[in-house]
């Protein structure tokens, strides 16, 4: 299953599965029942409220104008308004997201709405269809220009398959105020090492991190505190000081 990397405010790694050409299909064939919905309802009032002939017919033209223009153009502004969701999308859970993992930018989601006609209109949907199926971030032609692609907003990767969780509270004092020496990478290593823990319970797994952890900081693990709530408190203070220097 391919996944995209999302990285947090708290610099945590979140993976995220690409939607597949099943998921696609469906969002965009309830966004088109939802056009026709609108359309057979707005015909139903023009024939139910009884208007005289000739202002019917310019009300029909008026509102045939009206539905394909919006039409059109639904999806642009709706990826644009809703951070890369149409209402097809958001119910099958699933949005636009740059490769990078971030939120598509404006032009991002213009050239995907421009290579529709590619992709669909052109080619009657066959291209970006196969291009979705064989593709390995299942991309039309419009997200492999844009740098896109879709994935589902459920993540793969779980809040409780992380050792230490994000969090918001600006009440936090940390302990060690150098942990900013560490990098990313030293973090994500004790993150690893405690999951791995919580696995095999091979405690001194716990025991050499915390050594080399405390070695590199050059402190001591206070007193009342174990190696587990060392490594813990390290990465928290790690987590609140770095998110708050960006």
């Amino acid at each position: 299953m391919e996944t995209i990397k999302i990285n947090t405010s708290q610099h945590v790694e979140i993976d995220y599965p690409v939607a597949g050409l099943g998921e696609r299909v469906a969002a965009y064939l309830l966004d088109f029942a939802m056009f026709m919905i609108i359309y057979f309802i707005a015909m139903i009032a023009l024939a139910i409220i009884g208007i005289e002939s000739t202002l019917k017919n310019s009300s029909i033209v008026i509102m045939v104008i009206i539905f394909a223009v919006g039409y059109v153009f639904y999806d642009l502004l709706c990826e644009v308004i809703f951070n890369g969701q149409s209402l097809g999308k958001k119910l099958l859970k699933i949005k636009v997201v740059s490769l990078d993992g971030g939120q598509a930018s404006i032009g991002q989601y213009f050239i995907r709405w421009v290579f529709r006609i590619v992709d669909f209109t052109l080619t009657a949907n066959m291209l970006g269809f196969i291009c979705v199926a064989v593709s390995e971030k299942k991309q039309r032609i419009g997200d492999l220009v844009a740098g896109t692609t879709l994935i589902r907003t459920v993540p793969a990767t779980k809040m409780e398959h992380i050792a230490f969780h994000p969090f918001e509270s600006e009440e936090y004092i940390p302990v060690f105020e150098n942990v900013t020496i560490l990098s990313d990478r030293d973090v994500e290593l004790i993150h690893e090492v405690v999951r791995t823990y919580y696995t095999t319970h091979n405690a001194q797994l716990i025991y050499q991190m915390a050594a080399k952890v405390s070695g590199h900081l050059a402190v001591a693990i206070p007193e009342g505190m174990n190696e587990m709530q060392f490594l813990k408190t390290v990465s928290s203070d790690y987590i609140y000081l770095t998110s708050r220097a960006v």
